[in-house]
């Protein structure tokens, strides 16, 4: 009878996940857009990401937060700020960066203000002879690509996920995947750009500063992570309007990390997802082609559509109710239904209105490069929005995003394997959220930039709603986090991860001291630092407390940095001897 029991729960499981994955998305006009990410009252603003908390749970909270709809606004908002001795940090419409970058502190830090750009977003100017845009820093990426598609030009490379602002997009590296030309960070097509700083009372307090190649500081501000000043202007690099043509080919994973990089060098836009548990991969053959080609393809990955908030809030109780039973086989069985589902409707690609009919998906740039379906809704019904919206108790998870030296990427790929061989079922975890995505970025001159050409390998799985409570085979997650950032020590996308992994990330960007530099020549008074920010630029690891390394907010040494009184205990790793996780024991 305990069987049949088990069976029934794991059949109702892998139905509420089918449910979530076979729904048609709401229409527009009856899904609710993402809320704010600040709140105010009287006594002051919190922000919060995008995600409902940050990477350590605590508040972020700032005297006031303005608004400035123009260049000249925002100059004022800055120079406000700098007369007064305020600290100031900026934050976009949306909020998306994990860690904790708008934030200037706590209620701790007095005199600080945040500077939205959610209505400094109106600007759009498409050179067409100088193969050009020059965009407000807060426009969102999908209003600039349609802007440039409009006048037959297409945007190179951009983020899968669009629900960014370009100011957002590349002060933190944000990427597409392609080795090609410029490559793949949309901050390497950056040709310009206008930035806000302090200034001299006798200039006003603040001024607006040009910079392009020319000027050193450019390969700082390129990727400043907000610590160099308010960006006003982005200047971005366009070429002749062109179409995508995708193919997803699905292999055994035996020899992928001897195929990357003649894949990589073959496909201008290609990428690798890994679902390791099941010893398959997916190689995208991504290549552009003629503006002419025949198809009308659209890119709606599925995960970034919108769902109604009873399947979201369905499919996550059911996770939590595998992750408190220990029920490994039917994290499994989840996966099936992830892998299996995801193969049918080829990720959320279509080749016309009515949905996939094979491959190859044509289509032009503008509708293939990037998506983000959830977003565009109306406020006349609260039926459906983004899987993860903090109001609807849906998904909730970590993300790690290791930027690994292509030199290191088959090494890294082999120790991961030698850990998934021993307990494939171990891993099932991640392949629930679609697996390894592994894309390529070129090597950079931007200072915070890939000193090198790169493969950033990005995997998501579960987090708890409480910030104690262990996670199914979190010590496996632990291990291949510390094997990445530690043994072939990873850069960390600057806008995703836990807090570990951002421990001694001076050390493996050459031009960090240049950074520096540039920081102390346009903010000399570090007027747009932040006690997070100041945390990253020092790489040393925070006071280590009880329970610490439950979210990565430490490596455990200790124990008392796990969980103890729920049996995680902290021990050496099993490929990584020197990687210390938290591992559940019975004894």
């Amino acid at each position: 009878m305990m069987n049949l029991t088990m069976a029934s729960f794991v059949w109702l499981v892998s139905c509420l996940w089918l449910l979530m994955f076979c729904s048609t998305s709401i229409p527009k006009a009856y899904a609710m857009p993402p809320q704010s990410p600040v709140k105010c009252d009287a006594t002051g603003c919190i922000l919060r990401s995008a995600y409902g908390v940050w990477n350590d749970r605590k508040e972020c909270w700032v005297q006031k937060t303005i608004y400035p709809t123009t260049e000249e606004e925002l100059r004022l908002a800055v120079a406000d700020a700098n007369q007064k001795k305020f600290k100031v940090k900026i934050v976009t419409g949306s909020s998306h960066s994990i860690p904790k970058l708008a934030c200037p502190g706590t209620k701790s830090t007095k005199n600080s203000v945040l500077i939205s750009t959610a209505k400094y977003n109106s600007g759009i100017k498409v050179d067409v002879e100088s193969l050009t845009v020059t965009a407000d820093s807060g426009v969102g990426l999908r209003d600039l690509i349609n802007k440039v598609e409009d006048a037959g030009l297409s945007l190179v490379t951009s983020p899968y996920w669009e629900g960014l602002s370009i100011g957002g997009v590349i002060s933190t590296g944000a990427h597409g995947s392609s080795w090609w030309g410029k490559g793949g960070a949309v901050h390497d097509h950056v040709v310009g750009l206008s930035l806000v700083v302090p200034a001299k009372e006798s200039e006003g307090y603040a001024k607006v500063i040009q910079l392009d190649s020319r000027n050193q500081i450019f390969n700082a501000a390129k990727v400043s992570i907000g610590m160099l000043g308010a960006i006003s202007k982005v200047q971005l690099s366009l070429e002749p309007g062109f179409k995508r043509s995708i193919t997803n080919i699905y292999n055994d994973d035996s020899h992928f990390e001897d195929e990357f990089i003649g894949l990589a060098q073959k496909h201008e836009f290609a990428d690798i997802t890994w679902y390791p548990s099941k010893h398959t991969t997916i190689y995208r053959q991504d290549d552009r082609v003629p503006l002419n080609s025949s198809g009308n393809g659209i890119n709606d990955y599925f995960g970034f559509q919108s769902f109604s908030v009873l399947t979201s809030s369905a499919a996550r109780s059911s996770e939590e109710v595998l992750e408190g039973t220990r029920n490994v086989n039917g994290k499994c069985r989840m996966a099936d239904t992830v892998v299996g589902f995801m193969k049918l409707i080829a990720n959320g690609l279509r080749n016309n209105n009515l949905g996939f009919t094979g491959y190859p998906v044509v289509g032009c740039q503008g509708k293939m490069q990037t998506s983000g379906s959830c977003l565009y809704t109306s406020k006349l019904d609260n039926l459906s929005t983004c899987v993860w919206d903090p109001r609807i108790k849906g998904a909730f998870c970590f993300e790690t995003a290791a930027i690994i030296s292509a030199s290191k990427f088959r090494n890294f790929i082999q120790d991961v394997k030698k850990l998934r061989d021993l307990k494939p079922e171990h891993l099932c975890g991640a392949d629930i959220y679609y697996g390894f995505l592994m894309r390529f970025v070129k090597a950079s001159d931007a200072y915070l930039g890939q000193p090198e050409d790169s493969v950033v390998v990005q995997f998501t799985y579960y987090r708890a709603n409480e910030a104690s409570t262990p996670r199914l085979n979190q010590d496996v997650w632990e291990e291949v986090e510390q094997i990445a950032f530690f043994k072939y020590g990873a850069r960390p996308h600057w806008a995703k991860n836990r807090n570990l992994v951002f421990l001694g990330v001076q050390q493996k960007y050459p031009n960090f001291g240049k950074f520096l530099k540039a920081k102390k020549q346009l903010d000399p008074e570090n007027m747009f630092s932040g006690d997070w920010s100041d945390e990253i630029l020092s790489g040393n690891e925070a006071a280590k407390a009880e329970g610490c390394a439950m979210e990565g907010l430490c490596i455990c040494s200790e124990d008392k940095h796990c969980n103890p009184s729920k049996g995680y205990l902290c021990k050496p790793g099993i490929i990584y001897n020197k990687a210390r996780v938290c591992r559940f024991s019975t004894s």
